[in-house]
């Protein structure tokens, strides 16, 4: 089994999706009020990963697909 990779989603994209400005997202990552769930691609999907932000009843969720390319999901 491979490592994880560095996952990397533009916080302007994740901050935008859930509601808030910029500053804000940062700061509540940084005070950890900002849930973060990362799931490995198995079988099929493997060498993908979903990456699901959760702020209150917000929730922004990302596919990252084989090459790196962030994909919005819904």
């Amino acid at each position: 089994m491979q490592g994880v990779p560095a996952l990397e989603i533009d916080g302007a994209r994740v901050a935008a999706r859930i509601g808030l400005e910029l500053p804000v997202f940062r700061r509540l990552m940084d005070q950890g009020r900002i849930a973060v769930l990362c799931e490995r691609g198995t079988g099929e999907d493997e060498g993908t990963w979903r990456a699901t932000f959760y702020y209150g009843r917000q929730r922004a969720r990302f596919l990252v697909d084989r090459r790196g390319r962030v994909v919005d999901i819904d």
